[in-house]
């Protein structure tokens, strides 16, 4: 039987390093994500993945214009942004959702981008502390973002 905490869709993640986080839980005790990525599976998964834990209340959309329509500042604790959508880049819209919230912690999501020099050559603005690579196992994905949440 295979273990339950086998990898999954994930692509690489990369964490802003000027992001500060909001310590915001829901009335249950769990920390608000939102995930942002074109393709349906991979948010699904997300979704699935971080609510199945218990930790995370999760929130996601296909479309990052959608998405930042419908960004509350304050509210999540730490957003996943997929790099590469058709309608607005992800870089893009972290730009945008720092204007609304200059706290927003951001993690880019990419399965464009196979290592670390690669993306920091086509993107050198973007501070970048934490990469990693695909596929990624749900338990590594969590202690990821606890990580993250905890700084």
């Amino acid at each position: 039987m295979k273990d339950k905490q086998s990898s999954f869709f994930l692509s690489n993640v990369l964490y802003t390093k000027n992001s500060l986080t909001s310590q915001n839980e829901n009335s249950d005790g769990k920390r608000r994500i939102l995930a942002v990525d074109d393709d349906p599976d991979t948010t699904l998964a997300v979704k699935m993945a971080l609510e199945d834990s218990g930790l995370f209340q999760v929130d996601t959309f296909n479309d990052p214009k959608l998405a930042l329509s419908s960004f509350k500042p304050g509210l999540y604790d730490l957003v996943l942004l997929d790099f590469r959508m058709p309608r607005m880049y992800g870089h893009e819209l972290y730009d945008e959702m720092k204007k609304l919230d200059s706290r927003v912690k951001v993690c880019f999501m990419t399965a464009t981008y196979t290592n670390y020099e690669a993306l920091r050559d086509s993107f050198p603005t973007i501070e970048i502390e934490c990469y990693i690579q695909k596929p990624v196992k749900t338990r590594d994905l969590i202690r990821k973002i606890n990580a993250e949440l905890e700084q």
